[in-house]
């Protein structure tokens, strides 16, 4: 069977849609999230359909693309940030699930480790007339020492700061404007330490753009133009930065920022198409690319944001 191949060059690649091999018990829902560990196992993060069998929110792939487990069904329906973290020589999931409105650690079995809600600790979330300000986490970074910074996409707009044990430490962005600092659905986030010092970069999506800042907060700068709803981050050893734009496509930059290609541009109707059947998902298009990773072979996987759920699978060509 063949299949389309996407970009050029160094960077061509073979797109395989609908990878990998699901179990009959389990059908995707919203397919947000994929992370590849150190063995190479994929971990699929995605918010379960209603017709599915299983509640099992987290799906584990062999490289091969076989199901070697799942799990996860505290995470069905609420499934939305996941990112893999390796501290002290193991590797640790962190998620974010929209539904309960906490962020969770956990081994690569599922075993919970730590639980953060609602930041009542943070200034920014007093109450205020008796109303507290909206919290709903979309998803995360962990810095090298440890400190978590959660996103409140769905929610204030804010970063919130914890330390590996997970008290507060600081809070930033929010005011949902334009302006340097303002975030406005900080949807995503990575530690970037591409220029020699951890950065918490930021998708920072309603603003089309993303937003540099200092581990203690302070803005640094933004980019915008290349980007179009940037959902998260990829990165490569090389420096290539890797993002899921939900505007139907799949950017990858240069370790200065600079855009290296487009991958897959989709169509304009992406929302509406989402919720549509396979058929109206046309090979070598994305419809609404919301998480990607690299694999260790410099491959590239792509989860969507699509009622019926879709991973793809970018083969590089050779």
């Amino acid at each position: 069977m063949s299949h389309p191949t996407l970009g050029s060059g160094d960077h061509a690649y073979e797109a395989i849609h609908d990878w990998g091999v699901l179990p009959d018990r389990i059908r995707y829902g919203n397919v947000h999230a994929v992370q590849v560990d150190r063995q190479g196992l994929i971990y699929v993060h995605h918010t379960v359909h209603a017709t599915s069998e299983s509640d099992h929110a987290v799906v584990v792939f062999d490289p091969d693309g076989q199901c070697v487990t799942s799990w996860g069904s505290q995470f069905a329906a609420g499934a939305h940030g996941m990112q893999l973290v390796r501290q002290g020589g193991e590797e640790f999931l962190y998620f974010s699930d929209i539904r309960r409105s906490i962020v969770q650690k956990t081994d690569l079995a599922g075993n919970v480790l730590l639980t953060l809600g609602y930041p009542r600790e943070s200034p920014a979330y007093a109450a205020e007339d008796g109303r507290e300000p909206v919290w709903k986490p979309t998803n995360l970074a962990v810095a090298s020492n440890g400190d978590i910074y959660i996103g409140d996409g769905y929610g204030s707009s804010y970063v919130v700061q914890y330390d590996a044990e997970g008290r507060h430490k600081n809070t930033f962005g929010g005011g949902k404007t334009a302006e340097p600092g303002s975030l406005n659905v900080p949807h995503g986030m990575a530690i970037d330490a591409r220029s020699g010092t951890e950065e918490v970069l930021v998708a920072d999506r309603s603003n089309h753009r993303l937003q540099w800042f200092s581990l203690d907060g302070k803005p640094l700068r933004t980019l915008s133009g290349d980007i179009d709803l940037p959902c998260h981050f990829g990165m490569a050893p090389d420096g290539t930065l890797l993002i899921p734009d939900l505007a139907a496509r799949v950017t990858l930059l240069d370790r200065d920022n600079r855009l290296i290609t487009h991958l897959g541009q989709g169509a304009p109707d992406y929302r509406e198409r989402r919720l549509k059947s396979r058929e109206h998902f046309l090979p070598g298009e994305f419809v609404c690319p919301h998480g990607a990773c690299f694999d260790h072979d410099g491959n590239i996987f792509v989860a969507e944001w699509v009622e019926i759920g879709r991973l793809t699978f970018l083969k590089k060509v050779a």
